[in-house]
């Protein structure tokens, strides 16, 4: 498959699009929310394997567009409460839905989190 129809499989990327993509003096490819793409097809854990293959194929296509297009890829994901921390006296009982796929293909991982008052506290996962 080449990369311009694996951009054009990728969720919501028309050809209009992907020729604008390889136009663009300023590369960025900005998926917000990148698990609700996949919430709203795949629902309950019967079809959690066949989601989680879709989500590998997508981050796959994404990673080849970034290196052939020279573009980077910003994702956004959504935090859930991992019920198992409480057994385990995790610090935090939170973790990132998409399971180890989303982790593995990201090269730089930022956990934004409220402090106190106006304070945010990021933490960088580089791998």
């Amino acid at each position: 498959m080449t990369t311009r129809r694996a951009l054009c499989n990728v969720k919501g990327l028309s050809e209009a699009k992907v020729d604008k993509i390889k136009e663009a003096a300023n590369k960025l490819i900005i998926i917000d929310s990148i698990m609700a793409l996949f919430r709203v097809d795949f629902s309950g854990r019967g079809e959690l394997a066949e989601r989680q293959q879709k989500l590998a194929q997508m981050l796959s296509r994404l990673q080849k567009i970034s290196e052939e297009y020279n573009v980077a890829v910003f994702v956004t994901n959504q935090m859930t409460a991992d019920p198992g921390a409480t057994m385990t006296f995790q610090a935090d009982p939170k973790k990132p839905i998409g399971g180890h796929i989303l982790a593995h293909a990201s090269t730089t991982r930022i956990s934004l989190r409220k402090g106190r008052g106006e304070l945010r506290i990021a933490k960088i996962y580089d791998r």
